[in-house]
C-alpha cells in the first residue's frame, strides 16, 4: 500500500493515502479545456511518478530529468512485506534509490546477496530496487530478467496495477503498453494468472527458431539453384553430378603435360598434312599419265604392205617390182618409228612410276613425322589450355562447394522444420494440459471477471482463455453497444480482478491505480458504479484502489445508498486555476 507521496520542495502537493478507495481530485477552471486541466493538474503525472518511485526508466528527455525537476527528490511511504520503508530517488542520480526502514526488518532486501545493507538506511541501484519489488510483490527471482530473454520482470509486470496514458495502457485490457508484443502479453498475463508461464515463453523462442528456418531458405535460394527452392534430395543428385564432373576435370588436369612449343608443333602438322595431300595429288595426276602411256603404247602399230597390195589388186592394178621395194623401205621406216615413240612412251612411263615411288617414300617420312608430332600433340597441350583447364576446374569446384553447403542448408532446414512443428505440438499439448490442471486458477479468474462485468451492466462478461499454436489467448468481452467507453471498462473489470485475485494470493503490490483517462467516454451511471464496485472490492479484498478524477467528471448519481463517495477523497486537491495549483506547485513545459 502508499502511504504517502512527497519531494524535497516545498511547492510539491504532498498526497497521503488511506486503505481502500482513494481519489486524486482536481478541479477544472471556469474556460480552460480538457488538455489544459488534465497537464496543468498533474493527475497524468501522479501516475508517472508512481512509476519513478518503483524503478522506471528515467530518460534524458524525461518529466524528471527536465530541467525544472532534475534537482528535485521525491519521496514515498510504502508497506512491503508488512514493512514500511521510506524511498527516495532523484532525477540528478536516477540510478540510485534510498531506502530507509520505518519499521520492522525487511529481511527479502536484507538477503539479497547482491545488495550489502548495512543499517537500516540503504543506498541501493535501481535493478536492485526492481529486483526487490519483482521478489516481494510478484515471488520472481532476483535474478529474473538481467541475462535471459522473453522472461517476466517486475517492470513489465506492474504496469498493469498503474497503467500509463502515454504508453497506450487504455487500449486493450491485455496489454498494458500499444508497442508490448504478443510473447510480452502472453508471458506477463500467464504469470499473473499464475498459469505456466514458461510455456508462452517456449512458444516465443520457437518463433526465433522459425526465423533460423527462413534464414535458411533464402541462403538455398540465394545459391546457384536460383529462386526455386531444392529439396536435400534435389540437391543431393546434383551435387553428385556435379562432384563427378569435377574429378573428371582434375583427373585430365593431374595428366595434362604442357609443351612449350605446342603452336609450332601444329603448324609443323598442319604443313605435314598439307605436303602429303599435295604428294597424293601428284600421284593421281602420275599414275592418271602412265596409264594413259600405257594405253598409247598398246595402240602402237605397223602399216600391213599386204593390204595396200590387196587394195590395188581389187582395183586392177598390178604394181612393178620397184613400188614393191619403195613400199618395203615405208614400212621400215614406219616399224622404226612406232619403235622409237615406244621407246619413248616406256621412258615416260618409268619416269612417272620413279616420282610416283619416291613420292610414296615421301610420303612414308611425312606420316611417320606427323604421327611423332601428334603424339606429342596428344601426350599435352599449350599453357593456356592449361590455364583454361585449372579455370574450369576452380568454377566446377566452386559450384561443389555451393551445392554442398546449399545440401547441409537444406538438410537442417528440413530437420528444423520438423522439430519445429513437433515442438509446437508439444507446446501445445503442454498448454492444454496446463490450462487444465490449473482449473481452479481458471475458473476464479473468470468468475471474478464474470461478476465485475455483472455488477457494471447486470450481465457477465467473459474472460476466455484459448490454447493456440501460437500461445495462450486471453479474450476479454462484454455483451453491451460498442464503445470506447465499453473497452475501457473491460479494462477496469480485468484489472480490478488481477488486484483482487492477486492479493488473495499475496503476490500483488498492494494497490491499483487508474489515471482519469480510463473513464474518458463512459457513461456517468457506469463510472459511479465501477467507484463503488472498486471501494467495495478494495475494502474486501485488503488492497488499495487509487482513482485520479477531475471534479467535474464525478458522477452526481448512480451509487447505491449509503455510499458517499465524498468520503473518499483525499485531502490534497489539485487545480489548473493557478499557477501553483498542481501537483509540483510549479507551471512547466
Amino acid at each position: 500500500m502508499i502511504r504517502r507521496i512527497g519531494s524535497d520542495q516545498e511547492s510539491f502537493k504532498t498526497l497521503t493515502f488511506h486503505s481502500g478507495l482513494n481519489i486524486l481530485l482536481a478541479d477544472k477552471s471556469e474556460g480552460s479545456h480538457d488538455r489544459q486541466s488534465r497537464n496543468g493538474a498533474g493527475k497524468t503525472s501522479f501516475v508517472e511518478l508512481v512509476h519513478f518511485l518503483f524503478g522506471a526508466n528515467a530518460p534524458p528527455r524525461g518529466i524528471f530529468r527536465s530541467q525544472a525537476l532534475v534537482d528535485w527528490t521525491f519521496h514515498g511511504l510504502v508497506d512491503i512485506c508488512g514493512n514500511t520503508l521510506a524511498i527516495s530517488r532523484s532525477g540528478s542520480k536516477p540510478s540510485k534509490i534510498r531506502v530507509d526502514e520505518v519499521d520492522g526488518m525487511f529481511q527479502e532486501l536484507r538477503g539479497t546477496p547482491e545488495t550489502p545493507i548495512h543499517g537500516s538506511s540503504h543506498l541501493i541501484s535501481n535493478q536492485q530496487w526492481k529486483d526487490v519489488l519483482g521478489a516481494s510483490w510478484f515471488g520472481l527471482p532476483t535474478k529474473m530478467g538481467r541475462n535471459d530473454k522473453y522472461l517476466p520482470t517486475f517492470r513489465s509486470l506492474f504496469p498493469f496495477f498503474a497503467r500509463r496514458q502515454e504508453s497506450g495502457g487504455f487500449q486493450n485490457p491485455t496489454q498494458h503498453t500499444i508497442s508490448q508484443p504478443p510473447w510480452a502479453v502472453h508471458v506477463c498475463v500467464s504469470y499473473l494468472l499464475s498459469l505456466d508461464w514458461t510455456i508462452s515463453r517456449g512458444f516465443r523462442e520457437l518463433k526465433d527458431r522459425e526465423r533460423d528456418v527462413i534464414k535458411l531458405r533464402k541462403l538455398i535460394r540465394s545459391g546457384i539453384a536460383g529462386h526455386q527452392l531444392s529439396t536435400a534430395a534435389q540437391l543431393r543428385t546434383k551435387l553428385t553430378v556435379a562432384t563427378a564432373r569435377t574429378e573428371r576435370l582434375r583427373r585430365r588436369l593431374d595428366s595434362f603435360q604442357v609443351v612449350p612449343e605446342y603452336r609450332e608443333l601444329e603448324k609443323e602438322a598442319d604443313h605435314i598434312t598439307s605436303q602429303i595431300n599435295e604428294l597424293n595429288s601428284n600421284n593421281v595426276a602420275d599414275r592418271t599419265l602412265v596409264s594413259e602411256l600405257e594405253g598409247s603404247i598398246e595402240s602402237e602399230a605397223l602399216p600391213d604392205i599386204q593390204d595396200l597390195e590387196r587394195l590395188y589388186a581389187e582395183s586392177g592394178i598390178v604394181l612393178p617390182e620397184l613400188p614393191r621395194r619403195r613400199f618395203d623401205e615405208v614400212a621400215r621406216f614406219h616399224e622404226a618409228i612406232v619403235t622409237n615413240r615406244r621407246s619413248h612412251l616406256q621412258a615416260e612411263i618409268e619416269s612417272a612410276t620413279q616420282r610416283i615411288n619416291a613420292r610414296d617414300n615421301r610420303k612414308i617420312e611425312l606420316e611417320r613425322r606427323r604421327q611423332q608430332v601428334m603424339e606429342l600433340l596428344r601426350s599435352g597441350g599449350a599453357l593456356e589450355h592449361y590455364t583454361r583447364l585449372r579455370e574450369e576446374l576452380g568454377r566446377a569446384e566452386g559450384e561443389c562447394e555451393v551445392l554442398r553447403q546449399q545440401k547441409q542448408n537444406a538438410e537442417k532446414l528440413e530437420i528444423t522444420r520438423t522439430e519445429v512443428d513437433l515442438e509446437r505440438t508439444q507446446l501445445l499439448k503442454a498448454l492444454q494440459d496446463d490450462i487444465r490442471e490449473r482449473d481452479e486458477m481458471v475458473r476464479e479468474a473468470i468468475s471474478r471477471f464474470a461478476d465485475l462485468s455483472e455488477a457494471l451492466y447486470e450481465r457477465a462478461g467473459s474472460l476466455t482463455i484459448s490454447p493456440t499454436k501460437a500461445g495462450p489467448r486471453f479474450e476479454v468481452h462484454i455483451d453491451a453497444e460498442r464503445s470506447k467507453g465499453i473497452t475501457n471498462m473491460q479494462i477496469f473489470c480485468f484489472d480490478l480482478m488481477l488486484a483482487e485475485m492477486l492479493a488473495r494470493h499475496r503476490k500483488s503490490p498492494g494497490f491499483l491505480i487508474h489515471d482519469s483517462h480510463l473513464f474518458d467516454g463512459v457513461d456517468e451511471r457506469q463510472v459511479a458504479k465501477a467507484l463503488q464496485l472498486g471501494a467495495e472490492r478494495a475494502e474486501a479484498g485488503q488492497f488499495q484502489y487509487i482513482v485520479t478524477l477531475n471534479s467535474d467528471a464525478v458522477p452526481s448519481e448512480g451509487f447505491k445508498p449509503g455510499f458517499d463517495v465524498n468520503e473518499h477523497f483525499i485531502e490534497t486537491r489539485l487545480t489548473d486555476a493557478t499557477e501553483t495549483g498542481g501537483l509540483f506547485g510549479i507551471r512547466f513545459n
